[in-house]
């Protein structure tokens, strides 16, 4: 019998006029292991970071904890998606090098060979963004893009010797503005989103990476022009995204603008501690700094997302739950005791079980994630449109429901990427 390859010829190339191919079902299920594994390994590190129990001692896990989670684990998920939406073999090499450095840095190898397949990975997610560029030219892919290039300088400069705390404004540049970029396409339908407004979102982002330049050789000067973008930032989502309207709507739609706008809150937390504080490289500041932007923000964009992202990479639905309540509110309320008291006031007490619950809250999402697939297996399509009860849901339905970056026909005819 032969073995089925984990790769599948689609397009031109399953009509014999191409050669582009890309991994079935089975391929992409590796790669979201590998993101898997980095999750865990990233997690373990921060249980001894926290300094508690852990299930894996290791002195180098809290060392790479930051690199872990950010390209190993969102890195790996995120680009994958992006890898899918192009349809093009070579694009998967990006998250396959995010997934492989995040591999090789929890291995005895060196850690310079974990940190040259990040700096690789983040080199071909720019050529994958040249590959939408060249078939949707907007604003909400050169936002992207820019978010794309901070997370390469950040990888470069890691090679290079420099520390994570310096080089935490790139790292969270790096997943804000792809986050930012994909909310601004979502928004599109929004009445309040013209050129005008797409323009604001493009100077805002810039600004950000010119402070985050200027705060590596400049702190006392970039830093707060990166607090200023921050907050520019989040009201310009607050003005402008259509969470603001489907947080009114039910089921599938309303879940989502919760999670959405409770992130958008935590990086007020983050642009009040870059304006008001400056550089923080250590200590309360940096913790709260940090888990605001990464925990609050991008896993609560994960928790939001996973229902659209996942059946676009996977071919099967996640279902929604209202169950899925319970792993956001539980973040969100041990990320309040961890950073608005644990850290704020001095009590450590709080930020370490702040910062356990932090981890069950992750761990439960996915668990519910993966359990809501497999009982979701098989349910009546009849059921879906229970969404859109009313006005609001119904436009939830066209706005939210398509996988956020998936882009658009190059051409009559083409049909989407994904």
């Amino acid at each position: 019998m032969t073995t089925p390859s984990p790769y599948r010829r689609t397009g031109s190339a399953a009509r014999g006029t191409g050669p582009t191919v890309r991994p079935n079902v089975t391929g992409r299920l590796a790669f979201l292991l590998l993101g898997g594994i980095a999750l865990l390994a990233g997690l373990n590190g921060a249980l001894l970071l926290l300094g508690v129990w852990a299930p894996i001692t290791s002195t180098r896990l809290p060392e790479v904890h930051g690199p872990l989670m950010v390209f190993g684990f969102v890195g790996t998920v995120v680009v994958l998606e992006r890898a899918v939406a192009v349809r093009r073999g070579w694009a998967y090499l990006s998250p396959g090098l995010l997934g492989a450095g995040g591999i090789a840095l929890i291995s005895p190898l060196p850690v310079i060979v974990g940190q040259a397949a990040l700096v690789a990975g983040s080199a071909v997610l720019l050529v994958i963004y040249a590959e939408i560029w060249r078939k949707q030219a907007a604003v909400s892919t050169g936002v992207q893009v820019l978010g794309a290039v901070a997370g390469l300088m950040a990888t470069i400069f890691w090679l290079r010797g420099i520390g994570i705390p310096q080089l935490a404004p790139l790292l969270i540049l790096y997943l804000v503005l792809t986050i930012a970029g994909e909310r601004l396409e979502l928004s599109r339908i929004s009445p309040t989103v013209d050129q005008r407004a797409e323009s604001w979102m493009l100077g805002i982002s810039l600004a950000l990476c010119f402070g985050a330049v200027v705060a590596l050789v400049w702190p006392v000067a970039g830093y707060p022009l990166l607090g200023i973008g921050m907050l520019a930032l989040v009201v310009w989502l607050f003005r402008h995204d259509v969470a603001t309207r489907l947080v009114r709507s039910t089921g599938l739609p309303r879940y989502m603008a919760c999670c959405l706008l409770a992130g958008y809150g935590w990086l007020v937390v983050v642009g009040g501690i870059w304006l008001l504080q400056g550089a923080v490289y250590s200590g309360p500041g940096y913790d709260a700094m940090m888990h605001a932007v990464f925990l609050g923000f991008v896993v609560s964009m994960i928790m939001a997302h996973a229902p659209t992202i996942l059946p676009a990479v996977l071919r099967r639905p996640l279902p929604y739950r209202p169950i899925m309540y319970l792993p956001a509110a539980l973040l969100h309320l041990s990320l309040l005791a961890r950073v608005l008291l644990g850290d704020a006031y001095g009590w450590p007490v709080l930020v370490q079980w702040g910062g356990i619950v932090n981890i069950i809250a992750v761990l439960l999402f996915v668990g519910v994630a993966v359990v809501s697939v497999l009982w979701g297996a098989g349910v009546p399509a009849r059921t879906a449109p229970r969404v859109a009860r009313t006005p609001v849901a119904a436009e939830a339905a066209a706005a939210v429901l398509p996988a956020p970056s998936a882009v658009p026909s190059p051409g009559p005819g083409r049909g989407s990427l994904l």
